[in-house]
């Protein structure tokens, strides 16, 4: 059991990546107020474009990893930019954020798909190399926690649990948590006090789309290595775990750590001797199921923020 659980930590890792900055990002947002149900129209719009512009770059310079970090960061500017088509509908127009979000996962798979057939003549780019994985020094060594954390590492795992922490910082021990944050829970006090609550909602959309599309980026450098026109409802399993996380950083974390073990599970199921004695539909079907069981037992005492999904008229309360 032991080395099971060895054998798939690495790789549950790996997938919990881009889970944990896209669902991040959705806290940033939901936070101030606005849902984004468009998390995986935005990371597939990062997957396509930092798929797109590594390959060109490793072209001109091949072998350098400076191409990757270079494509990941357009990916993260892309997607903020994409969702500001999300911020404009839900915060200028009021529109339904529901609808907005399911109009960005619309547009983006069809736009990425059509621009990826146009520029390579099939909906797919293949980029030449991602990052390398590595064990990390010293670390790796450590009995137990050496081999289930610190080997087979990427260099974005510390990037984002670095985003993390920083993010953390600054929604509870900063004035500018505190105002997002306000924003979401009480808007018309916020307004009261002096905060542009349309301003804090721009920016928290803002930051769900970059780290949304850092997020689809990351999958392309690490496991996927290829754009193919979806992220396979990563977005949306990045949503539950907000909701699961109980819209908390540290809680959001431990869903998305949940979430990459039972999908790299899943996958990985039947070629392990030990977890081939399960049927595959079940292992596939139990994260969900779990999430589900989780939303109707805290659906009462959800900490979702109390604003969340509402229009702001400011002005009327």
């Amino acid at each position: 059991m032991w080395t099971t659980i060895q054998q798939i930590a690495p790789y549950a890792i790996i997938f919990t990546i881009p889970l944990l900055i896209t669902a991040l990002g959705a806290l940033f947002s939901e936070r101030s107020g606005v849902v984004n149900i468009g998390l995986e129209g935005l990371m597939v719009v990062g997957a396509f474009s930092g798929a797109l512009v590594i390959l060109k770059m490793q072209q001109l310079m091949p072998g350098q990893t400076r191409a990757i970090w270079i494509g990941l960061l357009v990916a993260t500017i892309v997607g903020l930019l994409f969702s500001l088509l999300h911020a404009f509908a839900s915060i200028n127009l009021s529109a339904n954020q529901i609808i907005s979000g399911t109009a960005i996962n619309m547009i983006a798979g069809a736009l990425t798909v059509f621009l990826a057939r146009n520029i390579t003549g099939s909906g797919n780019i293949r980029i030449n190399s991602g990052f390398r994985p590595f064990d990390v020094p010293f670390l790796s060594d450590i009995p137990i926690i050496g081999s289930l954390f610190f080997t087979r590492t990427y260099p974005t795992t510390w990037l984002i649990l670095a985003i993390l922490i920083v993010s953390t910082f600054v929604l509870y021990k900063t004035p500018f948590g505190l105002r997002l944050r306000a924003c979401g829970e009480h808007p018309h006090a916020a307004e009261a006090a002096g905060i542009s609550v349309r301003k804090m909602r721009y920016i928290g959309v803002m930051i769900s789309g970059a780290f949304s599309g850092l997020g689809g980026a990351i999958i392309i450098v690490t496991f996927g290595g290829e754009f193919t026109g979806t992220v396979a409802g990563l977005g949306f399993l990045a949503l539950a775990s907000l909701i699961f996380g109980q819209w908390k950083p540290m809680g959001i974390l431990a869903a998305t750590l949940f979430f990459g073990f039972a999908s790299t599970v899943a996958n990985v199921s039947q070629v392990i001797p030990n977890l081939a004695v399960f049927p595959p539909v079940i292992l596939k079907i139990f994260p969900y199921v779990v999430t589900l069981i989780a939303l109707i037992i805290f659906s009462k005492s959800s900490q979702a923020p109390k604003a969340v999904g509402e229009p702001f008229d400011s002005g009327k309360r």
